[in-house]
Parts: C-alpha cells; structure tokens; sequence
C-alpha cells in the first residue's frame, strides 16, 4: 500500500486532476518494483508470492524511469511491490530518485526491516514508509497476511525504522473480518509513533476477488467513513482515505452541516485532493513496465520498456478520458461531488467492465437524482 507524505509544494490551490480532459499534474506514481514477496496476503493486489518473476525491469532500464519521472514532475515515488525489500539494487534507485529531486518513500510490510536495512532506507533518501497492520492482534493480523509471525515482524520492522529516524505510516484494509478493529489499530498507531493511519476500502483485484465475501457493504462503508472524520480531532495522526473517495463527500457534508468551509487551513491536504486520482494526479507502473491508473485498475495505458514515460502520462487515451469528468456515467456522471470525489474507478471496472461506469460501493443518491 502506498506511503504518502504531505508534499512540500502541495499546500495550497485547487486540487491537482480532472476537468474538461487534457494534462493533469502528476502526484504521485506507485511502482511495483518486484512482484516477489515473502507473504501471501488474503486480499493482495498483484497475487504476490515468493518469486522468481520474469520480466522485472532491470537497474539500468528502473535508472532511465527515474529519470523520465523527474522530467514530468517532482512527484513522490512510491517503491512498492510485492516486497520491495526483495529487490536487491532498491537502495540504489532511491538514492537515484533522491538525487533527482524524486520524493523517495517505500511500501514494505516491515518484516524483513532490521537496523541495517533500517540505515540504508535512511541512506538512501527514503522520507517515509508505509506498514500494513490489518489486525490489532497478531490472530488477525497473520490470519490476513497469509504467514504466521507477520504481525510480530511487522511491529519489529516499525521499531528499527522508528529508532533510524524514518517516519511512518500505518495502512489498513478494511473487510468485514477487521471492521471492529479499526479503532483499535488507530490507537495502536498512535502507541507506535506513527505520523499517520490510511484506511483502505478493499477492490477485488488479485487474491482480492477470492475475498469478495468480507467486503463491507455500502451502509458500513458509509458510516466507517463518518467514523474516520470524527477521529479528525481526536487523534495526533495524519488521516487519510484510500481507495474510499466517497470521503471527500462526507468531508464536504460533515463540514456544512458544522457551518464550516472546507480549505487547507481547516482541514490540510484533504481540502485540496480529491478521492480517485488514478490517471489524473497518480499512476501505477507494473514490475514489468506496464503503466495503469492505479495498481486496482487493470486497464494497461502504455509501456515504459517501448515508450517514454512522459509520453504515456500525456497521450494514454484511458488517461484523457479519466481526465474528462464528463465521461462519467450513471449516477457519478450525475453527481454534484464528482469532482472532490470520481468513484472509484477499479471498482467500477471490476463490477461492469467499464472504469467509467457509476460506483458501485456508493449509496448516496446525487440531489439532481432525487
């Protein structure tokens, strides 16, 4: 899952995206540098086990990325996978992106971390790392990651990145087997130290599709969400939601019904985000070059390996209609929020076979609808 960090030149303006089309600001790109992984997580994404993977992008061609990335924006990078950890040139592409004025931060699961690695992440430039904690318990946790010892390893990993000096996160999937956690893996963040909790509504990608079952229905994604906004002013954590763009609605509303306006001063980088962002302010690169919108959204946009990176950001046809927000449809297409929130498109395409179909997970009803 994806660290992000406040970025130093995002602090104040309309949120970087989608309009009438064209080109949008590039964020933030998620770049699964291997596939390989020592865990085998219930809800993963890419299907992730211990590899060989064929294909991966070797250092020469990953230097030549970076470099194209640097030439588009100074995006943050997140370096993903899999296990990033498993790949043993990682170090050398975040001191590379450091250099090239790339916001380095990294997504491992913690349980390869130790002081070492700990000092080389710090080395190499690394300004924050993400560390999953799906459970606030280690039968819940390990239960989810698929490997028994996960969590131990995972709070161990926390500890030798804390004591190196890295910031860190704590993401979580919700499913319906850690919904009643919730608050207690927040309070667990603030124990450890964290700088911040990102919750994750799971997309039924990859292993993901197996889990279908335990996704939470639209009622208890709605009221998660409302949770999460009342935590605002409770906890010392940065908050944020993920794959959950229905947040920046509720923002919206709960904010009115409190007789505020929503800015940066009151409420920080929410304010000026917005909730789907994949092929508007972010994108994902696969371990074998191929670009998406976002790691959920299986509609392959280009190619790094036969084409330039800012090529592919700037002409991708899926990414141009991303971009439009009059392409969407349904209620979406409809919506007064569509523009703080956009569905999420994964789920969208996961559901109908089309990214720009309505939301599926979204029970509010457009007032133009009513």
């Amino acid at each position: 899952m994806t660290p992000t960090p406040s970025h130093p030149h995002q602090k104040h303006g309309h949120p970087h995206g989608p309009g009438a089309g064209g080109l949008s600001t590039l964020r933030l790109v998620a770049w699964e540098t291997t596939r390989n992984c020592n865990l085998s997580c219930v809800h993963c994404r890419a299907a992730a086990t211990q590899g060989p993977y064929e294909g991966e992008l070797d250092t020469e061609t990953s230097l030549r990325l970076l470099d194209q990335i640097a030439e588009v924006g100074q995006a943050i990078v997140i370096l993903t996978g899999g296990e990033p950890l498993l790949r043993p040139d990682i170090f050398e592409l975040a001191a590379y992106g450091t250099q090239k004025g790339l916001r380095m931060v990294m997504a491992p699961n913690g349980t390869l971390i130790d002081a070492v690695s700990a000092k080389k992440m710090a080395e190499s430039g690394i300004r924050r790392i993400s560390i999953s904690l799906d459970g606030a318990s280690k039968e819940v946790h390990d239960r989810f990651r698929g490997v028994d010892g996960a969590f131990e390893g995972a709070i161990r990993g926390i500890r030798a990145a804390r004591d190196a000096g890295i910031e860190f996160q704590i993401n979580t999937t919700i499913t319906q087997a850690n919904l009643d956690q919730i608050p207690k893996i927040q309070q667990l963040a603030v124990d450890l130290g964290a700088a911040a909790h990102h919750i994750f509504l799971l997309v039924p990608t990859g292993r993901g599709k197996y889990i279908l079952d335990q996704s939470i229905t639209a009622e208890q994604y709605e009221n998660t969400l409302n949770w999460f906004y009342d935590q605002r002013d409770k906890t010392p954590l940065q908050l944020k939601a993920t794959c959950a763009p229905h947040y920046y609605r509720i923002l919206r509303q709960r904010a009115r019904a409190d007789g505020k306006t929503v800015t940066f001063e009151t409420h920080g980088l929410d304010a000026v985000t917005r909730g789907c962002l994949g092929g508007t302010g972010f994108c994902f690169i696969s371990h074998r070059g191929v670009v998406q919108p976002c790691g959920f959204l299986n509609v392959p946009c280009g190619d790094v390996t036969r084409q330039s990176f800012a090529d592919v950001w700037k002409n991708s046809e899926v990414f141009l209609a991303l971009r439009n927000l009059e392409n969407l449809k349904g209620k979406c297409g409809k919506c007064e929020y569509k523009r703080v929130c956009g569905g999420c498109r994964a789920r969208a395409f996961e559901a109908t076979g089309d990214y720009l179909a309505e939301e599926p997970l979204c029970s509010y009803q457009p007032s133009s609808m009513s």
